[in-house]
C-alpha cells in the first residue's frame, strides 16, 4: 500500500475496550498464557517500528477496561496494528468501549519571533536582547517538536479527553478575527505553563477527523495536579465561554506484567 503520511506530524488513535471475562475464563490457563503472549510480542513490535509509539493503560472506572494511545506517521500501519490489537486477546475477549482519532499539529497561535520581540520590548542587535532573542528561539523550536514528533513519557497519570470551541450566539469562537483568538489563547497558555514539569500536555486536531476538534493528552504523576489545571484552566476565558468537552478518561501507564494483573487477565 502506498504510505499514507501527513506532510507533517503523526496519526494518533486512542483505544478504549471493556474485556469479556466470561469468555477468557473460558480458556484454558495455556489458551490464556499464548493469549498473553500474542499480545506481549504484538506491542513489541509496534514499539520496534521506527516512528512509533504505544502506550499501554488501565482504565479507572467502568468506562472502559484496557487502553491504548497509538501514534504513528502512516495511516495504514495505525490501522493495521488497531485491528491486530483487538484482535489480540482472541476475537471475542475485546470489545470496544470509545476511540479518538487525530493528528498531531503546531499550533497556529504559537508566538512568532516578531510577536516576541514587540510584547517584551526587545531590541535586535543590543546584547541583552540578542540573548532573550537566542533563548526564545531554541525554546520554541523544542515546542513545535514537541508538538509535532513528541516523545512520550511514562509518567504513571495519563487523563484524555475531546474539546470542541463553542459556535453559538455570541460566544462563537470561529467568529472572532485572529488577533483576538490569539490573545485569547496566550493567557490560556500562560496558565499551563505553571504547572511546568507537573503536566505535560499533547494537543492532536481532529477537525473533519472525529467527533470533536481536538484531543487533549495530559500526563502527570498525580491525580492532583491533572485536576487543578483542568479546574484552574475552567476560569480562563477560552474555556468558560468557548470551550465544549466530551468525556474524561483517566488512565494508568502500566508495564504489561503489572497490566495483565491489574486486568486480571
Amino acid at each position: 500500500m502506498t504510505p499514507l503520511i501527513p506532510n507533517e506530524g503523526w496519526h494518533v488513535l486512542h483505544l478504549f475496550y471493556h474485556i469479556d471475562h466470561s469468555q477468557w475464563f473460558l480458556f484454558s490457563e495455556d489458551e490464556q498464557r499464548q493469549a498473553k503472549v500474542r499480545l506481549t510480542e504484538l506491542i513489541q513490535e509496534i514499539r520496534a517500528t521506527q516512528d512509533t509509539q504505544l502506550l499501554t493503560f488501565s482504565i479507572v472506572s467502568p468506562k472502559a477496561d484496557l487502553g491504548f494511545m497509538l501514534l504513528t506517521p502512516d495511516l495504514h500501519v495505525a490501522n493495521s496494528f488497531e485491528k491486530q490489537l483487538t484482535l489480540s486477546l482472541g476475537p471475542e475477549i475485546l470489545t470496544p468501549a470509545y476511540s479518538y482519532f487525530s493528528l498531531t499539529e503546531p499550533s497556529e497561535y504559537t508566538m512568532t519571533r516578531e510577536q516576541h520581540i514587540v510584547e517584551e520590548k526587545l531590541t535586535p542587535g543590543e546584547p541583552d536582547s540578542d540573548a532573550k532573542l537566542a533563548e526564545f528561539d531554541k525554546r520554541m523550536v523544542h515546542y513545535r517538536s514537541y508538538r509535532v514528533y513528541p516523545q512520550l513519557p511514562d509518567w504513571p497519570v495519563v487523563c484524555f479527553y475531546p474539546m470542541s470551541k463553542r459556535r453559538s450566539g455570541t460566544d462563537n469562537w470561529y467568529s472572532l478575527d485572529y488577533e483576538a483568538r490569539r490573545e485569547l489563547m496566550s493567557g490560556h497558555a500562560r496558565v499551563g505553563r505553571t504547572y511546568s514539569g507537573r503536566i505535560l500536555q499533547l494537543i492532536t486536531g481532529s477537525t473533519g477527523l472525529d467527533e470533536h476538534e481536538w484531543g487533549v493528552t495530559l500526563l502527570s504523576k498525580t491525580t492532583e495536579d491533572i485536576k487543578a489545571i483542568v479546574y484552574e484552566m475552567r476560569f480562563d476565558e477560552v474555556s468558560a465561554r468557548y470551550a465544549e468537552f466530551g468525556d474524561f478518561y483517566i488512565c494508568l501507564q502500566l508495564p504489561l506484567p503489572e497490566l495483565f494483573k491489574r486486568l486480571c487477565l
